[in-house]
């Protein structure tokens, strides 16, 4: 089978495949709906990654984070399906931070792993064209070639027209912002109109969107974040968006729970990626891991923390088939 920039199959009509089918391959040859979020932070990196005459310097710290982060795609790459760096810790280094993150990108894609892109962007019209355009799929020479993107919903459908039709044209897919795993992300979604509350209208917008992209696997490359702080939401968001794969934030160092995830799944196991971040690639300041491997051995700690969320997940949610 012929691969379209890296990550990208083709059917037998040299047509990209949807990319909710692609997930659903990923999920089920990796055997866990784990996910590993890429945050790099200067002050957490292991003492081999930091500047040891004093503070870095915008172009050192992005080497390091660089480093850090292909270094987590070698510990995570045979267990997890999917990467989600987060574009802010990187953008916050200016040019040098985002060489280094279409590095790691490239370099995720190379170890078969899809690579969601948490930049929660949108705009209007031609703006919105242009980040969807930038940064899903495509050549790795014109843009970031990220399987998904997050996407804010809060300009409306207009705004969210050209994701979806990007999704389409390159086989590539987006998470909309319907219920997050923040304290305060109530604000604003729980608030009450025509009956409802604001994330159930979006969730209706994404449930439209998503029934006219089905794959074969039956979801659709239009999926939601719904965080696993509000368990409750998250199973009642399941049934709303029977069709969409949900990526589930705030499991692990935020509060969620094995148990808090394990409804955002259909009977089979599939339909949902649950993120962890910090408590996996930071695993070596963890008491558990701490005691085990020195900064070092940060890889192998990565590689543990990866493997003991996978048996968490495995204990509490139905069997993967």
């Amino acid at each position: 089978m012929q691969r379209l920039d890296g990550n990208t199959p083709m059917n037998d009509h040299s047509t990209p495949e949807n990319f909710a089918d692609r997930l659903a391959a990923a999920v089920r040859s990796r055997g866990t709906p784990l996910i590993v979020g890429l945050d790099p932070r200067p002050d957490q990196l292991p003492a081999p990654l930091q500047c040891a005459s004093g503070p870095a310097r915008p172009e050192e710290l992005a080497e390091s984070y660089r480093r850090f982060c292909c270094g987590v795609v070698d510990a995570v790459a045979p267990l997890v399906p999917a990467v989600k760096p987060q574009a802010a810790f990187f953008e916050q280094l200016g040019p040098h931070g985002m060489v280094a993150l279409a590095a790691v990108i490239r370099y995720a894609r190379r170890n078969s792993l899809l690579v969601i892109f948490d930049g929660k962007r949108n705009d209007i019209g031609s703006t919105a064209a242009a980040y969807a355009e930038g940064i899903l799929g495509g050549d790795a020479d014109d843009g970031w070639c990220a399987d998904a993107l997050t996407v804010s919903p809060y300009l409306g459908g207009d705004s969210l027209e050209p994701f979806v039709r990007t999704c389409e044209r390159r086989a590539a897919g987006i998470f909309v912002l319907v219920k997050t795993s923040n304290p305060g992300g109530g604000m604003f979604q729980d608030l009450v109109a025509e009956g409802r509350p604001v994330y159930r209208h979006v969730a209706e917008y994404v449930a439209r969107e998503a029934a006219q992209l089905r794959g074969k696997c039956g979801y659709s490359p239009v999926g939601a974040v719904v965080g696993a702080t509000y368990p409750d939401q998250l199973a009642e968001l399941r049934l709303a968006l029977p069709h969409s794969w949900l990526l589930v934030p705030g499991f692990g160092s935020q509060g969620g729970s094995a148990r808090d995830v394990a409804h955002a799944f259909d009977p089979k196991g599939l339909g949902a990626l649950i993120n962890s971040s910090r408590a996996v690639i930071f695993a070596y300041q963890r008491d558990e891991y701490r005691q085990r491997y020195q900064p070092t051995d940060w890889q192998r700690a990565v590689e543990d923390a990866a493997n003991d969320a996978i048996e968490e997940l495995r204990a509490e949610g139905p069997v993967l088939r």
